[in-house]
């Protein structure tokens, strides 16, 4: 039975109607309740139980923790390399480039698991439709972010540094235009396929594309980018035309795309509308970046751990972030606040007990301390071929962990309800945001840990050599 379309109260200084409006709309048709509602029989969803969201958040969240222990692990070997030692820009890239997972295929899982949950992806032409347009729209955004990313991160290399080579900079252009597309389209195709998989076994889509989003994407950008960097690398000198070709194909490519965008009607507002967030979400990554190039070399260890801290953050927040959108979507219309919600919030009724998001924070703060430990002491033993760990490394990793992931997610009920408040879809801008903080706020307290550590004659290195 499809769910009643309920006109949203004209008057949005009317908190009665509002409320009303509220409590009554409905939307995913595979997890409603009946009520009466006067002489007109009314459906409202059903709130998911503890153990159901536990459960449904729990295995993408371990498969986006053995992505992330990959990508750890692949960045520990790579930076090692000749390409990574002597191109500092691709070391100052990586945490922009992985982050597009965040500024565009979170983005892409969010909007299509919104949709999924308000019933509009039942009509095959309508979710071909909205599938083609979301794929051809991050297509377009990865070819524009990759190349900002690849000029931020050759001029700072250029001013830090005092280095510059064009042959090198056309390279790291060709590399990062090229992750970048190939990724995103690999991912998106995975994640549509995944969300309607979900809503076929009556899952919430919110609860599994985005973390399989995270998992996918870290170990793939960072493999993908070592790889053709080091290949275009070794080929600089020999055949630099290959590098002007990836540029030109991608170059060509992206009129295609927008013409595709622009004639599809779920993206063509997108397009033109979304740009500030990826954007300015770039810039916050690439501040991450700095903070990586800073400790990579220094403090031994660190490019294992940072994919992990980074990622698991970025995963978990970008769950309560997609949840939190798609109950506005369901509860009341773009601008008007339900009467449940308010933008500011005191933490604790924010992160513990207060509105309605707050069980599915309580569940995330919760399922990351053991996840961490978990991935951790992996990483660990797979890095140093034995376990290494001391208790003070974990507890000060475990506080940094703590400190990020509170933070973020206090800081996704803000963002999410300023920007329905402003008429901004949280959907399409919230998540760049958000992941981006987790890079930079993962790095910096991981920056912080390993400076403890080894103020107090604890370091990574030392505890290694110990044990």
């Amino acid at each position: 039975m499809a769910p009643n379309v309920i006109d949203p109260p004209k008057n949005v200084e009317d908190s009665d109607s509002i409320r009303n409006f509220a409590s009554q709309t409905s939307v995913d048709e595979n997890n409603l309740d009946k009520v009466e509602c006067g002489s007109e029989e009314k459906l409202i969803p059903v709130e998911e139980k503890w153990w159901e969201t536990t459960l449904q958040v729990l295995v993408p969240f371990l498969i986006a923790g053995a992505g992330t222990i990959g990508a750890g692990v692949v960045f520990g070997i790579v930076a090692h390399w000749d390409v990574f030692v002597n191109v500092s820009e691709l070391i100052i890239m990586v945490p922009s480039l992985i982050g597009l997972k965040g500024n565009l295929d979170m983005c892409l899982a969010s909007r299509l698991s919104t949709q999924a949950n308000l019933g509009n992806m039942r009509n095959v032409k309508d979710m071909m439709s909205m599938i083609v347009g979301n794929i051809s729209l991050v297509q377009i955004q990865a070819t524009v972010a990759s190349v900002i990313v690849a000029f931020f991160a050759i001029a700072v290399n250029a001013a830090i540094n005092q280095n510059f080579a064009i042959n090198t900079s056309i390279m790291v252009i060709a590399a990062a235009m090229f992750t970048a597309t190939t990724t995103c389209f690999f991912l998106d195709i995975v994640l549509t396929t995944v969300i309607l998989v979900a809503k076929r076994f009556h899952m919430n889509p919110d609860n599994v594309a985005t973390p399989l989003a995270a998992s996918i994407g870290d170990l793939t950008s960072l493999s993908l980018l070592s790889v053709i960097a080091r290949v275009l690398y070794q080929n600089l000198e020999a055949r630099l035309w290959i590098n002007y070709i990836i540029i030109g194909v991608y170059l060509c490519a992206l009129p295609i795309w927008i013409a595709i965008v622009l004639r599809n009607r779920f993206t063509r507002p997108v397009l033109k509308n979304g740009w500030v967030p990826v954007i300015s979400a770039l810039f916050i990554s690439g501040m991450g970046g700095l903070v990586l190039d800073a400790a990579v070399g220094k403090y031994e260890g660190f490019e294992v751990f940072q994919p992990i801290i980074n990622g698991i953050g970025g995963n978990l927040v970008s769950v309560q972030a997609s949840r939190i959108a798609t109950k506005l979507h369901q509860t009341t219309e773009l601008g008007i606040m339900p009467a449940f919600a308010k933008i500011f919030e005191w933490p604790h009724r924010a992160l513990f007990k207060g509105v309605p998001y707050a069980k599915t924070a309580r569940i995330l703060i919760a399922m990351s301390i053991p996840g961490q430990v978990v991935f951790i002491f992996v990483a660990d033993a797979i890095h140093m071929s034995r376990s290494t760990l001391d208790a003070a490394f974990v507890f000060t990793y475990l506080t940094a962990n703590i400190i990020q992931i509170t933070m973020l997610l206090f800081v996704a009920h803000i963002i999410i309800h300023a920007m329905w408040r402003w008429k901004i879809d949280p959907d399409n801008s919230s998540i760049p945001y958000l992941t981006a903080l987790g890079d930079l706020s993962g790095s910096s307290l991981l920056l912080v840990a390993f400076i403890f550590l080894t103020a107090i004659g604890r370091p990574y290195e030392e505890s290694a050599e110990a044990a």
